[in-house]
């Protein structure tokens, strides 16, 4: 009887999955092999113009010489950085260029994000835009500049000034101040639920026979897709879009969610429609935090539901994905430990965050926040060798079909984080 009432899967048969997985293997190919040739045709001229638009701007010193850093995107939809001696300021204008392309731009940095060396001919300032106004009317509400960039951040994807960067590092809540899955999470909770109070009582009335699931959807996902386009598609938030997007469509069918081929298909999407996704450490980490949810899930799924929430997925998180995270970034501190409840208080502080900004009170949590931000005040780099995040990772693969497996990721992770911390 049980059986009987199981959702279906995505792939009924292991065959179909796995000529599902290389037919879209075969495509991400053919995909990178004609970005490739458009890159060395980039590479392979002397020089070019194009049009780009200033992202962000800041200011360097080397050797007792100061110089600006500009971070740009072009109208053919490549993202990079160059310099500028030009003493006046870039922020919010687009500039007409010469750039000089060469062979030590790589192709992976070519996907993603370069430096070329360039020559500014002509610059124009950009008109207010509604995010402009948005980003100014945050700002405002805060007298400290770093709570500003932090607000900014989490509302619209904004860069964080470099000082709160560090000392957000420090706490080990990089991921909360990175619009993600988590809280693109949080937003779908907020609309689809308000979308829905206002709409059981027409469909009531006057529709009973609608599906609300679909129709509340529909528009959820339009205003989260207008949402997610307003910040610049940041890539672990379209990642999470994309997640949401073909989750919500499983639902409607009636198929099975929470399964490691619905992840292992969104992603060959994803790298199928933006293949500079692949090169993107935000999104690999990204990925790599959904599938320890899931490998959680898996294992915990029969327990009691808030447990799950407010337990088990926080604080199995912050500890499964340590060996990964200390792969790539060494920056330890004990207030690190302080992540998963600050996790946890998140997902009431940012709908909180937002309707205080709304009413012009964005400065209740000011005090609080510089409090928190200024705990951390030293660390220690502690990198995990790349031999034993492989072989971490190998494992956690194993771990999707051998419970042993997953409790020996665990007490590895464990073991790690008491060496990091004890």
């Amino acid at each position: 009887m049980g059986s009987a009432l199981e959702k279906p899967r995505l792939f009924p048969e292991r065959q179909t999955f796995l000529w599902f997985v290389a037919l879209f293997i075969l495509l991400v190919t053919l995909r990178l092999a004609f970005l490739y040739s458009n890159y060395q045709e980039f590479i392979a001229k002397p020089f070019y113009y194009t049009t780009a638009t200033v992202l962000t701007a800041y200011e360097k010193t080397k050797k007792g010489k100061r110089y600006k850093v500009l971070k740009l995107k072009n109208e053919e939809g490549l993202t990079f950085y160059t310099t500028s001696h030009r003493k006046e300021n870039f922020n919010h204008k687009r500039l007409r260029l010469q750039i000089f392309p060469n062979e030590s731009i790589k192709f992976t940095d070519y996907l993603g994000t370069f430096y070329v060396k360039s020559k500014i001919k002509h610059q124009e300032k950009l008109p207010t835009t509604v995010k402009d106004r948005l980003l100014n009317g945050v700002a405002m509400q805060h007298q400290n500049s770093d709570l500003a960039s932090f607000y900014n951040a989490i509302f619209f994807a904004t860069p964080l000034s470099s000082t709160l960067r560090e000392k957000v590092a420090l706490l080990g809540v990089s991921h909360l101040v990175a619009l993600s899955g988590f809280h693109l999470g949080i937003l779908w909770t907020l609309v689809y639920g308000l979308l829905l109070l206002l709409y059981r009582p027409l469909q009531q009335h006057y529709f009973p026979y609608r599906h609300a699931l679909f129709d509340v959807g529909v528009v959820a996902m339009g205003i989260l897709g207008l949402y997610v386009w307003f910040v610049g598609f940041p890539p672990s938030l379209l990642r999470s879009y994309a997640m949401v997007l073909i989750g919500w469509a499983v639902l409607l069918i009636g198929i099975e969610l929470l399964s490691f081929t619905f992840l292992v298909s969104v992603f060959l999407l994803l790298g199928l429609a933006f293949p500079s996704l692949l090169v993107s450490l935000g999104f690999w980490l990204s990925v790599a935090g959904v599938f320890y949810i899931f490998l959680l899930l898996q294992y915990t799924k029969t327990w009691n539901k808030w447990l799950i929430t407010l337990v088990v997925i926080p604080l199995g998180i912050f500890v499964l994905m340590l060996p990964v995270v200390h792969s790539i970034f060494g920056v330890t501190s004990a207030y690190q430990l302080l992540s998963p409840l600050l996790s946890i208080l998140f997902i009431a502080f940012y709908p909180l965050a937002m309707l205080a900004h709304l009413l012009g009170y964005g400065d209740v949590f000011d005090t609080s926040l510089m409090g928190l931000f200024s705990l951390p005040t030293q660390s220690v780099e502690s990198f995990l060798p790349l031999w034993t995040v492989v072989g971490y990772i190998g494992l956690s693969i194993v771990a999707i079909w051998h419970r042993k497996v997953f409790y020996i990721v665990l007490g590895f992770s464990i073991f790690y984080g008491v060496y990091l911390f004890l």
